[in-house]
């Protein structure tokens, strides 16, 4: 008997450990920490050779939502239309790549999709909405840019102005939620649209949606298994893009938002707001705050060369330090192996001490490097660095800077990457790539 123990411990430790690796379940995985722990992505790969390309499968419309990742299920959204528009993007992050929304408003269709992990065959595909859309796109963003998430055991997709759908693992509708026209642009022209791109949260039962709009801005929770509204805290605020973070690692669990006047905690349970830290010039959010022991990092805010970098105390909102200068834009921050990595959207990489927030070093990822929009992800000792124009750059993690590789997808990259397990799942303008490492 106790052989017989001895022989199957070993063994459920490694299922286990291969099924948590396999797992990327929201925008930037865990808890959205952007880190996976026990995955093994390639580190280089050359996708018109098909060295290290497990798969590769054509991706109807446009989406820059990332792929997420549960067991052996890859879950995607998309918006697909016959509009000549409706592929078109202009890239960069200079003035002269344009802050208008684009002219796309031709009949779309917003959808799900559900791939084997093993191969990319399309398990489903499942059409939520159909029609115009309510509000227009920035010129580089899509109509499917919130990352949908997964327990395992339901698929929770914001499709913007057309809704939130909960679907079961086959597809079929569980509820779906109007939530208005979420009317999201310029901070003060409100006649600008841009398109949402705030990603839903699931933690335990619970379904987390940050909407700040010009009107009517709230954070919102509902039950995962039915939809019910289980509490709503209105705010006064302008636009933002930015995802929730739920921070565990405080009592009560706190909810952390980064929005243009305030960065707030909210109670997880209630909804209630515990602190705020005002930020009166934070205008245009998107990055999303990310977790450090018991800290929060948040950034982001136009222009992003005078913007900060704060470290807050979630038990308290109290300021731990901070940094005037050097903010990312666009990209979330990244917290990995005791140091904070920050990735401008011009392409230059820095290194904090998380304790303190002395930099350790800063160094552009390379001089081809175009503009960033993807946030960086952590795996196996790497950071994977994905930009616009389709080059992913790797880099060690650690105290000084070291290039790895530079990998060139041919497409326009704007999703941010997925490791799972073994793979690397790659979000282009009309592919999804599973990269790996192949003999």
């Amino acid at each position: 008997m106790h052989r017989a123990l001895w022989l199957i411990v070993p063994a459920l430790v490694t299922a286990v450990t291969a099924a948590r690796a396999q797992q990327w379940p929201s925008f930037r995985g865990p808890n959205g920490s952007g880190v996976a722990t026990e995955a093994q992505p390639p580190i280089a790969w050359n996708v018109g050779a098909s060295t290290n390309v497990v798969w590769r499968v054509d991706i109807p419309g446009l989406g820059h939502s990332s792929p997420v990742v549960w067991g052996d299920r890859v879950y995607l959204t998309t918006a697909v239309t016959d509009a000549p528009s409706g592929r078109a993007l202009v890239l960069g992050d200079s003035d002269a790549a344009g802050i208008d929304p684009a002219n796309d408003r031709g009949i779309y269709q917003w959808q799900v999709l559900a791939l084997d992990r093993a191969s990319g065959k399309t398990l489903w595909t499942r059409t939520i909405h159909k029609g115009p859309p309510r509000v227009k796109r920035h010129v580089k963003g899509s109509q499917a840019s919130a990352t949908p998430a997964t327990d395992g055991r339901v698929i929770v997709a914001m499709l913007g102005s057309e809704g939130l759908v909960a679907l079961d693992v086959d597809g079929r509708e569980l509820w779906r939620k109007d939530l208005g026209v979420l009317a999201v642009g310029l901070a003060d022209d409100p006649t600008y649209e841009w398109g949402p791109a705030s990603s839903p949260v699931i933690h335990g039962n619970l379904v987390i949606v940050q909407n700040d709009r010009y009107r009517d801005s709230y954070l919102i929770a509902f039950d995962r298994q039915t939809g019910k509204e289980l509490w709503r805290s209105a705010r006064e605020e302008l636009p933002a893009w930015a995802t929730p973070l739920v921070h565990t690692g405080t009592t009560p669990e706190t909810i952390v938002t980064s929005s243009p006047r305030f960065i707030r905690g909210h109670d997880l349970k209630t909804g209630r707001e515990r602190w705020r830290v005002p930020d009166p010039e934070g205008q245009v959010k998107v990055s999303t705050p990310v977790a450090a022991g018991n800290l929060a990092i948040v950034t982001g805010g136009w222009p992003p060369a005078a913007r900060p970098i704060l470290a807050v105390r979630v038990a308290d909102g109290s300021v731990a330090w901070r940094h005037d200068r050097g903010s990312s834009y666009t990209s979330t921050p990244l917290v990995y192996d005791g140091l904070l990595y920050i990735l401008t959207d011009n392409g230059i990489l820095s290194a904090y001490q998380i304790a303190d927030g002395v930099r350790v070093y800063q160094q552009r990822v390379s001089r081809d490097a175009g503009s960033f929009s993807a946030s960086p992800v952590a795996a196996a000792g790497r950071l994977y660095l994905a930009g616009e124009d389709g080059k992913i750059f790797v880099v060690r993690a650690g105290r000084s800077f070291e290039l790895l590789a530079a990998n060139d997808m041919g497409e326009v990259c704007m999703a941010t990457p997925a490791p799972s397990g073994d793979l690397l799942l790659v979000r282009t303008a009309a592919h999804l790539y599973a990269l790996g490492s192949r003999n």
